[in-house]
């Protein structure tokens, strides 16, 4: 081999070795960018001082006014207003028809349920009045099924006081036969008619 060719070799291997050597120096300088700390500097642009860190103006606990470092503000819900409660097709006021057996005012133990949940409603909002509207079905004379319409209601009225609702937030009223939800001359009917239904009013 010539000793050009010997002198280029050399200086080729000489090139080569610097190279590697700058790329190592290099890597070692500005660390791995993968999550490790450099110089003192968090990954994320803050700087670690005593054991904390910063984040350029959020701390590491969450966003200030969040409730768990994610952005979103605690919001307090509004209890419902008694006519929205009243509106809800499916919430516990949702019911407001008393069934009756024949020639009964005496209630079961579900509409006892249903009418103490209606009682703790009324007692809690001064604003509500419901008006108790008794029914029967059309045997017997007129005068008799305005009479058992009126105990009906009085039945309901009771459990309602006896839940807080004040006197002059519930009144009775009886229809007797007269008023009848369903147009028919059997059980089927006449099972639907003997009733109290509350209609509300919210001052």
């Amino acid at each position: 081999m010539k000793p050009t060719q010997i002198l280029k070799t050399w200086m080729l291997a000489g090139v080569v070795a610097v190279f590697i050597s700058a790329c190592a120096t290099t890597q070692e300088e500005i660390g791995v960018q993968d999550g490790a700390p450099v110089d003192g500097q968090s990954t994320d642009g803050g700087s670690m001082t005593d054991g904390s860190m910063s984040s350029g103006g959020a701390e590491a606990t969450g966003l200030a006014g969040s409730d768990g470092g994610d952005g979103t503000a605690i919001v307090d819900s509004m209890p419902l207003t008694a006519t929205e409660m009243l509106a809800e097709p499916e919430g516990d006021l949702a019911s407001r028809t008393i069934y009756f057996e024949y020639d009964s005012a005496k209630l079961t133990s579900e509409s006892i349920a249903i009418l103490e949940t209606h009682g703790n409603f009324i007692a809690g909002n001064g604003e509500v009045r419901v008006r108790l509207e008794g029914h029967a079905d059309e045997r017997g004379s007129r005068e008799y099924n305005i009479a058992l319409g009126d105990r009906r209601a009085q039945s309901v009225r009771r459990v309602l006081l006896f839940q807080g609702a004040s006197t002059d937030q519930v009144e009775t009223v009886s229809y007797g036969e007269e008023n009848p939800a369903v147009s028919g001359h059997d059980e089927d009917a006449w099972s639907k008619n003997r009733r109290v239904e509350l209609i509300y009013t919210v001052n």
